[in-house]
């Protein structure tokens, strides 16, 4: 019975079935067993069981929206305006843009289940392949402490999360525990910490550089998760350990812990055929499979018509809601907050700064959903509007307002226009299509054929670039940039590259910004910095309440696990 109870504690009532079961002392009666020493008598059925754990990491990364809106929204980078009656939905947007988070927010609440699950999940396969003879399968040599220190790294990564979320959270190493309370957030650092440092040995290493990926942890995955948890130790427990992860950072780059290079093309990244790109370390693949890699935000971030725009393209639908904070006030007009503004952060020579374009045969350019939505490829292809401008083809601002509204007697004059995240309109905000790029509908097949990077050679690249700045290396720190940035430039000419003598806070978390935009990792880059709750930027008012740094425990958790208590200011 206590095998259920993790599945309880940590994940919080899966079903009422299952909160049933926890509670009651009576032990059932079996009269049949499947157990590992009988069930797992082919290849096939251990390497299912393997699996599994990670067809829930699948989900939870790439089409998971509570992970990505809490490490976007609330940020400087994203919004998901009230556009017009839409997406109102409570206030809930509005609130997590001005960081008003609450203990009954739905948002919250799957934040920590799901992590919690892949926690629940990882252990229960660990503890299932620890039984399987291997051997007697005629598995290779090594096969079972891959399997076994991969389920481990999993675990890592998913704690990583919750602590990155909550701080400290209830650790478990096996599924046969009683329900725990949340240990503090060194004990969960260190938990981390131990995990990867035994995982990461017996983890496999790519050989083959541009070797074909398939979502497995190879060894640096291991090596760069441990690199993030020293990145962002001072954020998690207030100590410094930069100079650990600068180590991590330089033998991953040196190829200590397999062959990585950076991409010249960002296309290839995360386009169609991307689990062949050299740069990514870690990935979900997608198998075309859109619950798997759809991206997440696609339907959110896109027009309602944007599917015309792509020739009709089948089964794209869109809710035309999350853009990005905007550049320019009403009258066009520059915002001068030094965050917040993406768009316009874009040198214009910058290739990616281009209206998204679908070419064929797997090959895009641009990476913005901005301007007027007329597809360059075929005049024909529109992308109308819904609201406030059916019927007409869409334009795409840089900002946000109601412009449908100027000249009556509500807003004169475009000064007159309020700029909030409560008073957008449907072709408010530019959206991006950087991390599920589609074709158009002659290719409709290859819809979701883009895998979805989770962790790639640039990232270490900028990591060790932001240690050799806080070590005073301000010039190495640059040059780590600059070999990233120039394949965003014809014949790599960049005419803004980072200099040693320039490079201060605010471009270090500009650089990160430009390079990760829609990654779902701004609000822990921000938080290192001290600038998630201490900077303004365009209607967001800093409350400098560090206690905001991380969200609330949602009630429904503790009134389930009286043992968890409440994070501080809620």
């Amino acid at each position: 019975m206590k095998k259920f109870k993790i599945y309880n504690s940590v994940l919080i009532g899966i079903t009422i079935c299952l909160f049933a079961i926890t509670s009651c002392s009576v032990e059932p009666t079996f009269y049949s067993q499947v157990v590992p020493e009988t069930f797992y008598t082919s290849q096939e059925a251990v390497w299912e069981r393997f699996n599994r754990p990670f067809t829930h990491w699948r989900w939870y990364i790439a089409n998971n929206e509570p992970r990505w809106m809490l490490q976007e929204l609330g940020t400087d980078e994203f919004c998901l305006p009230t556009r017009g009656s839409d997406w109102y939905n409570g206030a809930l947007y509005q609130k997590f843009h001005h960081h008003e988070y609450t203990e009954d927010m739905a948002f919250i609440e799957t934040g920590w289940t799901n992590f919690a699950m892949g926690v629940a999940l990882a252990w229960d396969a660990l503890e299932d392949l620890e039984k399987v003879n291997f051997d007697a399968l005629g598995f290779a040599e090594g096969t079972r402490e891959s399997m076994l220190n991969q389920q481990k790294a999993l675990v890592a990564s998913f704690y990583l999360d919750g602590l990155d979320f909550f701080g400290g959270v209830p650790l478990y190493t096996t599924t046969q525990s009683e329900v725990k309370g949340r240990s503090t957030d060194k004990e969960t650092f260190d938990f981390i910490e131990k995990l990867l440092k035994e995982a990461i040995p017996n983890l496999p290493v790519k050989e083959e550089l541009g070797g074909l990926e398939n979502g497995s942890i190879n060894r640096a995955a291991g090596a760069a998760l441990l690199a993030r948890l020293y990145f962002n130790a001072k954020s998690y427990i207030g100590e410094e350990k930069y100079s650990e992860a600068a180590t991590i950072c330089q033998d991953i780059i040196d190829g200590k812990y397999g062959k990585y290079k950076l991409d010249t093309d960002w296309t290839n990244i995360f386009g169609f055929d991307n689990e062949t790109s050299p740069e990514i370390i870690w990935s979900v693949p997608s198998e075309n499979a859109k619950l798997e890699t759809d991206g997440m935000y696609w339907s959110y971030m896109v027009p309602y018509n944007y599917k015309n725009y792509l020739g009709g393209l089948e089964g794209s639908g869109s809710n035309n809601g999350i853009g990005l904070i905007p550049s320019l006030d009403p009258t066009g007009k520059k915002y001068s907050y030094k965050l917040g503004g993406a768009y316009a952060k874009f040198n214009d020579n910058d290739i990616r700064k281009q209206l998204y374009v679908y070419e064929g045969a797997g090959k895009y350019r641009g990476m913005f959903i901005v301007g007027e939505l007329v597809n360059p490829t075929n005049p024909n292809w529109t992308c109308t509007g819904s609201r406030e401008y059916s019927g007409k083809t869409l334009v795409v601002r840089d900002q946000v307002a109601y412009f449908a509204k100027v000249g009556s007697a509500e807003y004169p004059t475009l000064e007159s226009l309020p700029s909030t995240i409560a008073t957008a309109e449907e072709a408010s905000c530019v959206r991006v299509t950087k991390r599920s790029p589609r074709p158009n509908q002659s290719e409709k097949n290859r819809k979701f054929d883009p895998d979805v990077p989770v962790i790639r050679l640039a990232e270490i690249y900028y990591t060790l670039a932001e240690c050799k700045m806080r070590a005073g290396d301000k010039d190495g720190a640059a040059e780590l940039i600059n070999t990233v940035r120039k394949r965003y430039f014809a014949n790599g000419n960049d005419p803004d590259p980072v200099t040693g003598s320039k490079l201060d806070k605010y471009r270090m978390l500009d650089e990160w910004q430009l390079e990760f935009l829609a990654e779902g990792r701004r609000r822990t880059d921000l938080v290192r910095w001290d600038a998630y709750v201490t900077e303004n930027w365009w209607d967001h008012k800093a409350t400098n309440n560090t206690d905001l740094n991380r969200f609330p425990i949602h009630y429904s958790l503790i009134g389930a696990n009286n043992l968890l208590k409440q994070n501080p200011g809620y």
